[in-house]
């Protein structure tokens, strides 16, 4: 009877211990991507290190209008072409983010010739703010960004440095 007792007062007080949160993979020592390519259309994302993929994910979300270059603000069209990672964030409305240095001269030329804004803000983000950490909105939903897991971007915030070159294919 003591034992039951005993196993009772362990069982509940393990229920009171907090649960630890998710946790996504960290960077390893030495490791650091120095390159990071995304493919619309295949919806993925490679981090590379030395000409070397160190990780993969799948299931990116895009612009409501993913089709296609971002041409101007408002057109909810992720840009495609080379760009770099200028800064992160840990202040975004989502949860962290990669500024993505978008427009870069071609792209302001060109809506500048149409008397249009080029639209900027651009970056590789996870959920929004106030979503629990495992939820994920469906479908594409940005307004041209990029959006992950935000075990996923936290990942990416632990490996991509500022400065690294980003290419987005269609």
């Amino acid at each position: 009877m003591r034992a039951l007792a005993l196993s009772l007062v362990l069982l509940f007080a393990a229920c009171l211990q907090p649960v630890p949160s998710a946790q996504a993979q960290q960077a390893r020592a030495g490791e650091r991507a120095d390159f990071v390519l995304i493919d619309k259309s295949e919806r993925r994302l490679w981090l590379y290190q030395g000409g070397r993929v160190i990780r993969a994910y799948s299931g990116l979300q895009f612009g409501d209008q993913p089709v296609g270059h971002k041409r101007f603000q408002g057109d909810e069209r992720t840009p495609e072409g080379r760009y770099r990672i200028s800064y992160g964030n840990p202040q975004s409305s989502y949860y962290l983010s990669l500024h993505i240095d978008y427009p870069n001269a071609a792209d302001r030329a060109y809506a500048r010739a149409r008397g249009r804004s080029p639209g900027g803000l651009i970056f590789i983000h996870g959920q929004p703010n106030g979503l629990a950490f495992d939820e994920r909105i469906p479908g594409d939903w940005t307004d041209g960004c990029i959006a992950m897991s935000n075990a996923e971007i936290e990942e990416l915030w632990s490996l991509v440095p500022d400065g690294t070159p980003i290419e987005i294919r269609p």
